[in-house]
């Protein structure tokens, strides 16, 4: 069998089962191992690290404007590897290529391979999509051990949170600029790890936050972890919410509680990464629970 991932979170899942040996291609925005040891078959124009969080933004609104996609695929790789089996996505059109561009480089194969569409709204959905990756790939068992070892890691931080503690009052960025709150998974892994969004949209899309709304809000922890963006970029760009007004009154930033964290452990949905976000968010918000700090 021969298989694409256009998805880094596929990605991730076919090397966490040991699945790779089938895997042909991948994207520009899968592991650097993976990316390593496939040839890359999707990238974006907006593959750019010069691009600030603002131009994107801006790139990517004058893309649906005017119907062109942001991502291009290698036809004539896609040709070379005939694959059988391609994973794609629908939850945004903005982190990856959609199943729609996707169809339409198809369209150019004198036959038609299947297309599988992993679209989680939910870190229940996440764990399903590894039940789908390894029973697509002929190897149901694998995910079963799979997740039978992250489901017991999210039930040893449960252990470690005593039920009465009270959870933090967290804000989560998805992204700077402009500010959007957080969807899909993610409130599901800050719940997990002991704390409460009150601004986030549980499976469902992450919107624009009006600055005024987070102010009234005061977060008692603030989460910085733009989608893509690791630690350094989004550091890089920081500034952009310093220079809110009353940004220095908010309780967070008054008790040092603003952490900047790598977008990869929170938006791209394969178990592991998703696993690891809830550990970390564990510790920074009930340090007291954790004999293991992070330091920031």
């Amino acid at each position: 069998m021969k298989v694409c991932s256009f998805l880094p979170a596929a990605t991730q899942m076919i090397y966490d089962m040991g699945l790779e040996e089938n895997l042909h291609a991948v994207t520009f925005e899968c592991s650097p191992k993976s990316r390593s040891e496939k040839p890359i078959i999707v990238d974006c124009l907006l593959n750019n690290p010069l691009l600030s969080s603002a131009e994107i933004n801006r790139i990517f609104s004058e893309s649906k404007r005017t119907g062109q996609s942001v991502y291009t695929v290698n036809e004539k790789l896609l040709h070379q590897i005939k694959p059988d089996l391609i994973f794609t996505q629908d939850v945004c059109e903005v982190c990856q290529i959609d199943s729609k561009c996707t169809e339409a480089a198809l369209l150019t194969l004198d036959y038609e391979p299947t297309l599988i569409s992993l679209s989680p709204d939910s870190l229940g959905d996440v764990f399903e999509s590894a039940k789908v990756i390894a029973k697509a790939m002929n190897n149901a068992n694998v995910a079963v051990e799979y997740l039978k070892k992250y489901q017991n890691r999210i039930d040893e931080i449960s252990v470690k949170i005593p039920k009465a503690t009270s959870p933090k009052r967290i804000l989560f960025l998805e992204w700077m600029e402009p500010v959007f709150n957080c969807g899909h998974w993610i409130p599901d892994q800050i719940k997990l790890a002991g704390g409460e969004d009150l601004l986030s949209n549980p499976s469902g899309d992450s919107v624009v936050l009006e600055w005024e709304k987070i102010r009234k809000y005061d977060p008692e922890i603030m989460v910085i972890a733009p989608c893509g963006f690791d630690v350094e970029r989004s550091k890089k760009e920081v500034n952009v919410l310093l220079e809110k007004e009353g940004w220095n009154d908010l309780q967070c930033v008054k008790n040092k509680k603003v952490f900047v964290l790598n977008g990869d452990l929170f938006t791209q949905p394969s178990v592991s990464t998703l696993v690891e976000g809830i550990e970390t968010l564990a510790k920074i918000f009930h340090p007291e629970f954790f004999q293991k700090q992070i330091n920031y």
